[in-house]
Parts: structure tokens; C-alpha cells; sequence
């Protein structure tokens, strides 16, 4: 029977790398403090497309309840968590999520995540303990060739306020520069300053190393609130390379692709392919449909991209038993003699090649015994 788009089986590798993925991620976030969490994986869509959320109900998928209230499978974990958490007792602070995503916008339908947030935290404080958890978990899946990128929402806001753009003028130009097209960015600000249309434009190429940040503290040498953005992803950069960290990049012309980001931004891209492994930032405004005025921060790992990266190996030594019906019972307790092993047991030897190791159950002096062949 054939599958709906978007749907698709898996065997083997892939499941067995993302099971190893997600249980070391359970053993980094348990040991860095964090709480787990789920939520349903059905939801009300209010959850996700009410006005600070913001959410495109479009891409879900969704049906009427018996009450006529639209439900959707879950889109997306942090606006989940939020709701979830907006009760709990600000004194817990750190939370760590597993599961799937449902999406009709994407390549697959289902994809599955993990993720942590922060919340009512420093704002300082959480934005580095996300990167380096992330640096963390990377490390111990054994991904190593990878890069962390850095933007931050309020520079594309800030150089936008003096337009006074409608929000679908708006809309437009985040869409232009998230797609970084800069004769697209032009056309809709023909009709403005001429300034501010360069400086958008201008924006877009301003990615690279720290090197562009001291670049912009000239070009914004009279504008403190952007000095103070540009002063606070250097403190970023510095702690990860602190750490051993050298892969970091900014893009101060980077937009938000969540509506709900309000702040740092932050993604790990594989070297290998370009990839997102992970992406995520800040979020403090979510909170406010719980009338909270608090700091909130995450990102969330695409777990089956990092399974496709994952190094798999298998230091177990795979074997085959031989066996018949009548001597099937002989072949299982012999398992007990190989522990460190992987088992096998078969009536007919279909592919040998497979096997590091073949034994056969065999009669001898009116007994049974497995030996080698």
C-alpha cells in the first residue's frame, strides 16, 4: 500500500542512529540539570496561531473536534513547552524535550526533535548554556565539523522603524532579506530613503567572522542600541571560543523565521553539506500571552539530519547458530556462551559473508553441541 506524501519507512541505520542520538541526549541534558518534558502530540491550533505565537495554520496538519475547535498535530515544541510550563514554579528553570514535529511545508511530514529551553533564567546565562549544550551533545554523538552562526533579530527592526512599513510591507522585506535577495529588497523599498534601502542592502553580505563585527561598530558608531547587540554576540563568540570553539560565524542580516524570536538567534550548520543540525534563540515575548514579563531561550536539534551524519559503528562481533527445529532450544542457551555479541539464529545459511563468526549445532555420541564451522 502505497504511503501519503510526505511519509516515509526507515530501516536499519537511520533508526539505530537516532536511538543512539536520542539516548545520549537524555544523558547530556540529565547531567546539565535539565527536566524532561512532553506534551501531547495533539493540540489545539489556538496554541500555536494565536497573535504572539503566530504561527501559519496553513502548514499543519489539522481537523475540526467534535466541539468544532480545530486541533493540529504538534508543529512546533517551543510554543508546546510554553504552554506547558507557563504554570510551573519559575524556581526550575532548565527543560529538555524528545519527540516529533508534524509539518505539511517541509520534505517529510514528521520529523523529530530535541530540544531544551530556558526560562526565567539570565537572559546571559541561557543563551550560553543552550550554545554550549549544544557543543556538548555534539561532542559526545561525535559530530565535530561543524559551525555555529550568530544573528540577532533587533538589527533588521531597528533599521526598519524609521520606514513605517504596514505589516504586510513588512512581511515582504523579512521574507526578501531571509532570502537574501537584494534586488527583491530594492523593489520594495523603492519608494523610501535611498539610505536605508543601501544599509538593508548592505546588510545581507554582512556575515563572516568577528572581523564584521568590528566593521559595523564603525558603521554604527552612533547608534548605542545597535553597539550594545554587536557587544553582546562578541561576549558569545568569546565564550565558545573560550571553550575550544573556532567554527563561528555572525550574520547581522539574518531574520527571524519564527514569528515568536525576539533577540539572539543561533544555528549549527554541518560542514560537510551546509545542513541546519540545530537552530533556535530567544523568545522572552511567547510568554506574554501568560501575562509573563520573563526571559526564555532554546533551540532544538534535528535529530534525523543527525543521524544521517552520524559515524556508525559497530565494535560488536556478529554470529549465526545453525540450528534445526528439534535443536533450536540447544542454539538459544548457547547464546549465553557469546555475550559481547550479536546472535543470529538460523535453519539455513542463506549468506555467510554477513556473519564475522558461523556455528552449527551438531549430534555427536548421542548429544547435541554448537561448534564452530
Amino acid at each position: 500500500m502505497f504511503l501519503p506524501a510526505g511519509s516515509q519507512d526507515e530501516t536499519g541505520v537511520q533508526i539505530a542512529n537516532r536511538l543512539k542520538a536520542s539516548e545520549i541526549f537524555r544523558k547530556v541534558t540529565e547531567k546539565r540539570n535539565f527536566k524532561a518534558i512532553s506534551t501531547p502530540v495533539v493540540e489545539y491550533a489556538h496554541t500555536f496561531t494565536n497573535k504572539i505565537a503566530g504561527m501559519d495554520l496553513q502548514s499543519m496538519l489539522k481537523w475540526f473536534n467534535s466541539e468544532g475547535e480545530i486541533e493540529v498535530l504538534r508543529p512546533d515544541w517551543t510554543a508546546a513547552v510554553a504552554r506547558a510550563i507557563a504554570k510551573q514554579h519559575p524556581s526550575f528553570q532548565k527543560w529538555a524535550y524528545q519527540g516529533s514535529v508534524f509539518r505539511i511545508d517541509k520534505d517529510g511530514t514528521e520529523s523529530r526533535q530535541a530540544g531544551i529551553e530556558i526560562v526565567h533564567a539570565d537572559p546571559f546565562l541561557g543563551e550560553s548554556e543552550c550554545l554550549l549544550t549544544a557543543v556538548d551533545y555534539l561532542k559526545n554523538i561525535d559530530i565535530n565539523n561543524y559551525v555555529i552562526e550568530l544573528g540577532h533579530t533587533r538589527i533588521f527592526e531597528q533599521m526598519i522603524a524609521p520606514l513605517q512599513l504596514n505589516q504586510k510591507e513588512e512581511e515582504a522585506l523579512r521574507s526578501a532579506m531571509y532570502d537574501k535577495r537584494m534586488d527583491l529588497v530594492e523593489d520594495l523599498l523603492i519608494n523610501h530613503s535611498s539610505e536605508i534601502k543601501q544599509d538593508l542592502v548592505s546588510l545581507i553580505d554582512a556575515y563572516g567572522g568577528k572581523e564584521v563585527i568590528s566593521q559595523y561598530e564603525i558603521v554604527w558608531a552612533d547608534q548605542p542600541e545597535l553597539l550594545s547587540i554587536l557587544d553582546h554576540i562578541r561576549k558569545l563568540i568569546e565564550l565558545l571560543e573560550s571553550t575550544g570553539l573556532s567554527e563561528i560565524i555572525v550574520d547581522l542580516g539574518r531574520v527571524k523565521n519564527l514569528p515568536y524570536y525576539d533577540g539572539i538567534m543561533f544555528r549549527g550548520f554541518i560542514t560537510k553539506d551546509g545542513s541546519t543540525c540545530f537552530s533556535g534563540g530567544r523568545y522572552d515575548r511567547l510568554y506574554r500571552q501568560f501575562e509573563q514579563e520573563t526571559s526564555a531561550v532554546g533551540l532544538a536539534f534535528d535529530v534525523d539530519l543527525l543521524a544521517q551524519h552520524m559515524i556508525t559503528e559497530n565494535s560488536l562481533s556478529r554470529g549465526c547458530i545453525i540450528a534445526a527445529p528439534e535443536t533450536h532450544a540447544i542454539a538459544e542457551k548457547y547464546r549465553s556462551e557469546l555475550p559481547e555479541d550479536i546472535v543470529d539464529i538460523q535453519y539455513k545459511l542463506e549468506n555467510e559473508a554477513v556473519y564475522h563468526t558461523v556455528y552449527e549445532v551438531i549430534r555427536e555420541n548421542n548429544q547435541y553441541k554448537v561448534v564452530r564451522k
